[in-house]
């Protein structure tokens, strides 16, 4: 009888203790990161924060599958329709609407609301992921692209930085030498042709696609202006351009071989493959026509989207993001390419976790730069205060840098290509 009696009060001790243990002694939440960040040094960045995030929230677990632009359009998708998808997914938003159709996409209009308040998000930042009553995806931050040069190189050719196209074409034609070419500029039907092509359209007053009740406007005469600009551009940049991604571009200015490159940012590649003085290093923002009234560039307000509608697994991935805002954790998230992300918060902006990277020390001013000349950044299908879903289907098809290889590579006028180019618009979203 004492021995049964002793078996019982240790089996009530157990059941006891069980029923007091804290949660995290259960299974954690699990969910995945999936995001087109592949250069290694940014997946280690990630993962130092998922990492830190891990250790403070035992009952989650964080991890992330890097993907790349060249599948993720077809490769998102398909994990949705098959049930496999991710909960977060770093994006850019014109890719958004082609999740958002697929029904699976959470509006996260609340937890933006929550965010805002505690950071401040930039409206512009916002923008591009409002419509259809809801808000589908959180911004986390913002690439805009400049005019990158040496400052040495322009001095030597007795040239100053151009501001306008005429300047920028003598520029490109004076630093054309036998071991340089004046300018680096892509043709391969992919996304870095469509912003640098869409950098011009903006500076030339063609930056509105659509009408405002959503039919295309593409072909009229400030499109056809920025492809012939762009064209005349393309006489001074290498051979092997219609090839080229940014990578291509970054080396091609690191070595020297190009004078001048559009970019988002050649800070890191400059400072460990090139000279890295940023004395020499130059950068303005994007020359415009004799006839623009409102300049700019093509900026990116990267978002991520939440995929899953478990309460458990969206409670998590939010905690997550909100601990990645913290201005504490902000700045050293940007900084996973030091000079190539910008803040989409006001503390964001001002965060010494930003402005303390070693790199963005070094680079301050060319940094400061680049967010003043985002500060007038737009992309094609979320201007003047419109978003436009079918743009998804034109930029995954890529068919601004479609038009353009009309011109450069098969030899139509920039009339007749921007002509056609409107009509293979139309056939992309069912005109």
């Amino acid at each position: 009888m004492l021995r049964r009696n002793s078996l019982m009060i240790l089996v009530l001790a157990f059941t006891l203790v069980l029923s007091v243990l804290p949660a995290t002694a259960q299974s954690p939440v699990e969910v995945t990161l999936w995001h087109m960040e592949q250069p290694p040094h940014r997946v280690e960045r990630i993962q130092m924060l998922m990492d830190e995030f891990n250790a403070a929230n035992p009952d989650v677990v964080v991890s992330q599958e890097p993907q790349n632009w060249g599948e993720i359009y077809t490769k998102a998708p398909a994990s949705v329709a098959a049930g496999n998808a991710p909960e977060m997914l770093f994006g850019i938003p014109d890719f958004t609407p082609i999740l958002k159709d697929l029904g699976q996409l959470q509006d996260v209009s609340d937890f933006i609301a929550t965010l805002d308040e505690a950071h401040t998000f930039y409206p512009a930042a916002v923008a591009p992921y409002s419509y259809d009553e809801g808000i589908w995806a959180v911004p986390l931050y913002n690439m805009v692209h400049s005019l990158w040069f040496r400052n040495s190189v322009f001095e030597e050719a007795g040239i100053t930085p151009p501001t306008t196209w005429d300047e920028w074409l003598a520029a490109a034609e004076a630093l054309t030498t036998d071991d340089q070419y004046g300018v680096g500029i892509p043709a391969n039907r992919q996304l870095y042709t469509d912003q640098t092509i869409y950098n011009l359209m903006i500076n030339a007053g063609a930056d509105e696609i659509y009408n405002s009740d959503g039919t295309l406007r593409f072909a009229n005469e400030a499109t056809v202006a920025a492809y012939e600009f762009y064209s005349d551009l393309y006489q001074f940049s290498p051979p092997d351009s219609p090839s080229w991604t940014w990578g291509e571009a970054e080396a091609c200015f690191a070595n020297r071989t190009c004078a001048m490159i559009m970019q988002f940012t050649v800070i890191t590649t400059y400072d460990t493959q090139a000279e890295g003085d940023p004395a020499d290093l130059g950068v303005v923002a994007i020359p415009t026509s004799a006839d623009a009234e409102n300049p700019g560039a093509i900026s990116y307000s990267n978002g991520v989207m939440l995929l899953t509608d478990d309460p458990e697994k969206l409670e998590a991935s939010q905690r997550f993001i909100a601990w990645l805002m913290q201005p504490e954790n902000y700045g050293r998230f940007l900084n996973m390419e030091p000079g190539l992300f910008l803040p989409v918060t006001e503390d964001g902006a001002t965060a010494e976790s930003f402005w303390n990277d070693p790199l963005v020390v070094k680079y301050r001013s060319q940094v400061e730069t680049m967010v003043a000349n985002s500060s007038s950044g737009r992309l094609f299908g979320f201007t003047n205060g419109n978003t436009f879903p079918s743009i998804s289907a034109i930029s995954a098809q890529n068919l601004l840098a479609q038009t353009l290889q009309l011109i450069v590579i098969d030899g139509e006028t920039a009339a007749d290509a921007v002509a056609e180019g409107q009509v293979l618009m139309e056939e992309a979203i069912g005109e």
